[in-house]
């Protein structure tokens, strides 16, 4: 799983997500031209190009629309026939696309159809975008699905996003900027005023947000070795700054192992004999809910040498081990506690050696995995037979 950080320099747009993404990971592009193409009309298709913005180079994406016929004219049949919210779902739905892009991009068209519903106060099923494009932004929706399906698992953060300013013209006529389906999706965000005007950030592009960030907003960042940089170019040219999206693609740090509540049981022996304390012992491993006991000297007052045993228990297994101690030793007191522990993930797994079936412990750790034979499984008549056999069990074994 990879963590990729959106630095939103001159703003998001749905191009400039796609292109970004696109130069980071290059071997995503035939996968997601390829589901571009099949949601547009015969003759459109989609372009993705080097280009420079400011200093910076990057890539662009965009609508590669029907050539010029002999006597001059486009060929523009299907034009106009996307811009409902319903006529863009049945498209994309109909399409033949890869895994995941389907559910992916019909889920940031919703976002956008869900806003504009509110704005306009009119049912989801009967809007038309007023404040997106028409074929432009359904390619955006679909390419920029067809990553988060690729990519999914990734954890996605994005910078403070410029505010721009000033008016957009739209089918409604002039909009504040941002436009109020950005400002819907996006409330929660951080944003900075950098003093550049103009739309930054447009509402398919709050709504890639949106979707991949979900309400946590923006602001944080991601640490770890840097893997990949994808730039996105924009389609304006902005005063000062380069109007670029940055994609910068981090390797997964392990997950921390997770923490587990239990219950720690524990007293003290000093009247039982050896023998009586480990048939005790061996009885209070075999209880439901107990995953650990040790045993272990101490010394008390006036010089008793006593035998302490401490338990690790289930929360919701406590009062049965409790009342399994007050019956299988003679301690008349315990102390009980809450606790908590780190267990790195594990499996058990079989090898063969010498005929013989040795279980194996695989554990995970941060540099790799480690391996344990189960001692139980080592026959031997010897120490060194017994550390052969888990030499040949532990080396046979795949990780």
């Amino acid at each position: 799983m990879a963590g990729i950080h959106l630095d939103a320099v001159g703003g998001i747009a749905g191009d400039m997500f796609v292109a970004a993404l696109l130069d980071a990971f290059p071997d995503l592009r035939d996968r997601v031209l390829a589901d571009a193409r099949a949601v547009l009309p015969d003759g459109y298709g989609a372009r993705l190009i080097e280009s420079r913005n400011g200093a910076l180079r990057g890539l662009s994406f965009g609508l590669a629309e029907p050539a010029h016929d002999h006597e001059g004219h486009h060929h523009h049949g299907h034009e106009g026939g996307a811009g409902s919210f319903l006529d863009m779902v049945g498209r994309i739905r109909s399409a033949a696309l890869s895994p995941g892009t389907s559910e992916q991009a019909v889920a940031i068209l919703t976002l956008i159809a869900e806003v504009e519903a509110a704005i306009h106060q009119v049912p989801v099923e009967t809007v038309h975008f007023h404040e997106i494009a028409d074929w432009d932004s359904l390619l955006d929706v679909v390419a920029a699905g067809s990553i988060a399906a690729a990519l999914s698992g990734s954890h996605w953060t994005v910078s403070p996003l410029p505010r721009g300013g000033g008016l957009v013209e739209t089918q409604h006529g002039l909009l504040p900027v941002p436009a109020p389906a950005t400002v819907a999706l996006l409330t929660g965000f951080a944003w900075r005023d950098d003093g550049v005007g103009g739309e930054r950030v447009t509402p398919t592009g709050a709504a890639i947000l949106r979707h991949l960030i979900g309400g946590e907003g923006s602001g944080a960042t991601l640490s770890g070795r840097l893997a990949a940089v994808g730039t996105g170019a924009g389609t304006r040219t902005l005063q000062g700054i380069p109007n670029v999206l940055r994609a910068l693609v981090f390797d997964a740090a392990p997950a921390p192992a997770p923490r587990q509540r239990v219950t720690t049981v524990g007293f003290e022996i000093d009247d039982m004999t050896g023998e009586e304390i480990a048939v005790a012992a061996d009885r209070l491993r075999a209880v439901e809910g107990v995953l650990d006991l040790t045993v272990g000297q101490v010394q008390g007052k006036k010089g008793r040498v006593m035998q302490s045993f401490r338990l690790l228990v289930r929360p919701d297994r406590t009062d049965a081990a409790i009342e399994r101690c007050l019956l299988e030793t003679s301690t008349i007191g315990l102390r009980v506690g809450e606790d908590q522990r780190v267990v790195l993930p594990r499996r058990l797994s079989t090898a063969e050696a010498d005929g013989a079936v040795i279980g194996i412990k695989t554990v995970e750790r941060a540099g790799g995995w480690t391996l344990k034979a189960e001692s139980d499984d080592l026959a031997g008549d010897s120490l060194e037979a017994r550390r052969r056999l888990k030499h040949l069990a532990e080396r046979g074994i795949d990780r």
